[in-house]
């Protein structure tokens, strides 16, 4: 499947009014360091985190992914102690997390045309505070932030439509369902906005194979080539 322009379509655009981003791998590119923290941690073990793994665990709260990694790789762990191993890698790597091709020029063009705009991530408030850090300018041109792995309000995660419906009515104007468009990397996060009845743009890792994209409105392979305006919002300059 070619993904330089949009790939997937099954039914015509939706105008839509507001925009709600996922952070890892997406906004930020933290999923190579997800790997890095993982396998400092697995191999100690004899094991290897593998993309046969990591696709499984995409888009999973941190604690989810603790209690699927121990079952899989039969680690003589709780998921508990394998959780606070991983939170110290992260507190070590994150930090250093880059943001991803064409995600400050996006945020920030919505921004400035004036369309709402919002995270869902499932990570917890301080891994997000965490990565973010080094961007604080460009994060807080957000309305607003859900922390899917520590919000209360978020009872399911990823592939469970909570975190994006509970994203949505935090919007001063609770917007519905169809009047938003969420930006997600994993097919997990896909599958959660698409039982939100939302409409999802799917920017993949280039390992994910096309099966696992085929629920996204619109497959892209980078934020750049989005096109606000296919969806009724301000086009971005230039293109």
């Amino acid at each position: 499947m070619n993904r330089a322009c949009c790939a997937t379509v099954k039914t015509a655009f939706k105008k839509v009014t507001h925009v709600i981003f996922d952070l890892d791998g997406l906004l930020l590119d933290t999923e190579n360091i997800y790997t890095q923290a993982t396998n400092n941690i697995v191999e100690q073990y004899g094991k290897t985190y593998d993309w046969s793994i990591k696709c499984q665990l995409m888009g999973l709260t941190g604690q989810e992914s603790a209690k699927e990694l121990v079952k899989l790789f039969d680690l003589p762990l709780t998921w508990e102690e394998y959780y606070a191993l991983a939170q110290e890698q992260y507190k070590l790597l994150m930090p250093h997390a880059n943001l991803m091709p064409g995600a400050e020029k996006l945020v920030r063009h919505l921004y400035n045309n004036q369309v709402p705009i919002a995270v869902a991530t499932s990570s917890t408030q301080e891994s997000a505070e965490l990565k973010t850090a080094k961007y604080k300018d460009l994060f807080s041109l957000f309305h607003h932030i859900v922390t899917g792995g520590s919000d209360p309000e978020v009872k399911h995660g990823k592939p469970s439509p909570d975190i994006f419906l509970v994203c949505a009515s935090r919007f001063p104007d609770n917007p519905k369902p169809e009047q938003c468009l969420v930006l997600e990397d994993a097919p997990n996060g896909v599958t959660a906005a698409t039982k939100a009845g939302m409409q999802c743009i799917m920017v993949p890792d280039p390992n994910i194979g096309s099966e696992l994209t085929k629920n996204a409105t619109q497959v892209l392979k980078t934020l750049e080539q989005v096109r606000p305006e296919l969806f009724g919002l301000p086009p971005l300059n230039g293109l």
